[in-house]
């Protein structure tokens, strides 16, 4: 007996109507952005080897990951991440491309959250990968098309900008294992400090080990840098938090003001990103809506090292965030409906191509009767009934 063929899957969902129209205006603005920038679009296989999302080089754990198998018994997982599948693209198929490549992506993608409440496992995603080039130009450039994509959709947004490496200097500098480590990140990015500090107080006393305990507290302004210059434990640290302060100002000065704000406990996936990590917010919506990175290790696993930075912006967020606002709704009735009496059918289809070709919205009837047409005009709101027989007649409803 079927049970299951009246619903969908748990964290997925169906769209209807004024929804559809909300996320391809989305898309259609992202894309927008993206492509003035000169990005190319480049579209992923939904299915993917388990292998091009190895753990330890993505970050994304097993549980999360959608697996199946094929004819041949290999393991494959539904795309849970789009970099990954892009960076494989390049090495494979772009890797004689002239340098830097610069690529969008608009593409669902699927993970398992069983204990996140409210979040989807489908989600439909868009964002760019900067693949081949570095330095500060590159990181402002991916910033600055995050800016113009997020002010074209949502523009009350607030913009965090953090730095993988601090973190992971000062991890360096503690006498722990790759689980405590894991532990303590963790803790940062919850903001958990009672397990932060569950944690470091088992490990000997150094300046290091408070610097850690800070680290998820030191977040705001420019104050921020005076802080942390406080906790830099070595020069290295020092140099990492300089780089930021400069990226800091420069953003800034596109004109956002107080709506950037430094994170030094964005340490989100540290071991995927290697330098400059960011992330946005905007009200109405519990979870960020962007999040990326710089990756210059990403594209050695494979086989194909280069320095890489991007982003990616979840589409379902910011279609909630429109209809939310009201800026869409039902799409409107069509202007006219098209009647063929008998024998005339071809007719009324010629006349109904011909009222598209204006720009008008038309339907044709498959009603019977002239009567049961004016009937189904009515109850969806269309205004006109355009009568064809031997001539054409029309009828204002």
């Amino acid at each position: 007996m079927k049970k299951n063929n009246m619903i969908t899957p748990e964290g997925t969902r169906d769209l209807l109507f004024e929804e559809c129209l909300a996320r391809r205006a989305v898309e259609n603005k992202l894309t927008a952005a993206f492509r003035t920038r000169g990005y190319n679009e480049v579209m992923t296989s939904g299915l993917e080897f388990y292998d091009v999302f190895d753990p330890e080089s993505s970050g994304i754990s097993p549980e999360e990951m959608y697996k199946m198998s094929d004819r041949r018994g290999r393991l494959l997982v539904m795309r849970p991440d789009s970099t990954m599948p892009i960076a494989r693209l390049v090495a494979t198929r772009l890797q004689n491309h002239q340098l830097p490549l610069r690529l969008f992506y608009t593409q669902p993608v699927y993970r398992s959250n069983p204990g996140l409440a409210g979040r989807l496992d489908e989600n439909a995603q868009a964002g760019i990968e900067l693949m081949g080039a570095s330095g500060i130009r590159a990181d402002l450039e991916v910033l600055t098309t995050a800016v113009e994509a997020l002010s074209a959709c949502s523009p009350d947004f607030r913009l965090e900008l953090g730095h993988a490496g601090f973190f992971r200097e000062l991890a360096r500098q503690l006498p722990i294992t790759e689980e405590q480590r894991e532990d303590i990140r963790s803790a940062i990015e919850t903001k958990n400090y009672a397990a932060l500090d569950t944690t470091l107080d088992a490990i000997p006393q150094t300046a290091a080990v408070a610097g850690m305990r800070r680290l998820p507290r030191l977040f705001g302004g420019e104050e921020v840098f005076e802080q942390a210059q406080e906790v830099c434990p070595t020069e290295t640290a020092k140099m990492t938090l300089s780089y930021l302060h400069k990226i800091y100002h420069a953003v800034q000065d596109l004109g956002l003001g107080n709506r950037v704000i430094v994170d030094l406990g964005l340490v989100q996936r540290n071991d995927y990103y290697t330098d400059i990590i960011f992330t946005a917010y905007t009200e109405g919506y519990g979870d960020s809506i962007l999040m990326g990175g710089r990756y210059d290790n990403l594209l050695a696993h494979f086989n194909c090292p280069m320095p890489a930075i991007g982003f990616g912006i979840n589409v379902d967020a910011l279609t909630r965030i429109a209809l939310a606002h009201g800026h869409f709704s039902a799409p409107p009735a069509a202007q006219i409906l098209v009647y063929s009496e008998n024998g005339y059918s071809i007719k009324a289809l010629s006349h109904a191509r011909a009222l598209t070709k204006q720009g008008l919205r038309c339907e044709t009837s498959v009603a019977e009767t002239q009567a049961e047409a004016e009937a189904y005009a009515h109850s969806i709101g269309i205004r006109r009934l355009d009568v064809v027989g031997a001539k054409i007649t029309e009828v204002l409803l």
